[in-house]
């Protein structure tokens, strides 16, 4: 379900995509530091979008720093931090651990059982600190196991859950933008879930495996596209409210382009634009 939320590596700076690295990096730093060095296989772009974003809106000081890493062990690589990077460190990882439960709970996986229990005693303490977005999480993730299992087949219904979960985790602190990051949010988790599910229809129908359009009819002339460019506008719309100037091409850049990679990829294997993104 995560993974559509990335750059579009072809129109961007090398000096923007420094800066995006940069910010993947420290997060990656940002989740050892807190929850040990396992914690990084959760690591996600969706996360690094949001560091961003909510780094330009608040703009707190930054710790910078260089150096090698488990991935470049040979090469020094620079990266940034901030108090918005501990906080999507730690929102990686009540994101991360629930997935494992979810996927435990759907299949009855021992593996996936297993592989969660690293993780339980960090995200006991992070759902303490952070009880508003812990509490929403648990809630919307059992109603949309619960929905899956009856077959629930409107998408309207199971996107709104995930967006309810992307809302809270897009609110850093109750202030003057949180109902707009908030609407954001929202949008954006929608479009996330509904994007996850176009691009994987046509397997889930082989497979069996739930998916909310599967009893819709077949729209294989624009698959989708119209309903997901009205959520991906709607994002757009709350974004631009908000008084973001640093960074602001990178955002953008994921918004407007970025977010089609997979689609494109998968739907139109031979054009120009499957081409790019990370």
């Amino acid at each position: 379900m995560f993974g559509y939320v990335i750059i579009n590596q072809s129109d961007l700076s090398e000096e923007e995509l420094l800066r995006y690295r940069q910010c993947y990096c420290g997060l990656c730093h940002s989740l050892k530091e807190r929850s040990g060095n396992l914690s990084r296989l959760m690591l996600t772009f969706d996360l690094t979008f949001l560091t961003l974003l909510l780094q330009a809106l608040y703009e707190k000081e930054e710790r910078e720093n260089a150096g090698p890493c488990i991935i470049h062990p040979f090469k020094k690589q620079s990266w940034w931090q901030s108090e918005i990077t501990d906080y999507a460190a730690d929102m990686t990882v009540l994101l991360g651990y629930q997935k494992l439960m979810d996927d435990w709970n759907d299949d009855c996986n021992p593996l996936r059982l297993w592989e969660s229990l690293p993780f339980k005693r960090h995200y006991r303490r992070i759902a303490q600190r952070y009880p508003r977005q812990s509490e929403v999480l648990e809630d919307r993730m059992a109603k949309l196991s619960f929905m899956e299992i009856q077959g629930e087949q409107d998408p309207d219904k199971a996107a709104g859950l995930f967006g309810d979960i992307m809302a809270e985790i897009f609110v850093y602190q109750e202030d003057y933008w949180s109902d707009t990051l908030r609407k954001m949010g929202q949008a954006l988790g929608r479009f996330i879930y509904l994007m996850d599910a176009v691009v994987d229809l046509e397997k889930d129908r082989k497979t069996g495996n739930y998916n909310p359009l599967k009893e819709l009819p077949d729209a294989k002339d624009n698959h989708y596209r119209d309903f997901l460019e009205m959520l991906l506008g709607e994002t757009v719309y709350y974004f631009d409210r908000l008084p973001i100037v640093d960074d602001v091409q990178i955002i953008k850049n994921i918004l407007c382009s970025g977010v089609w990679s997979e689609y494109m990829r998968k739907f139109y294997p031979d054009s120009e634009e499957s081409e790019k993104g990370e």
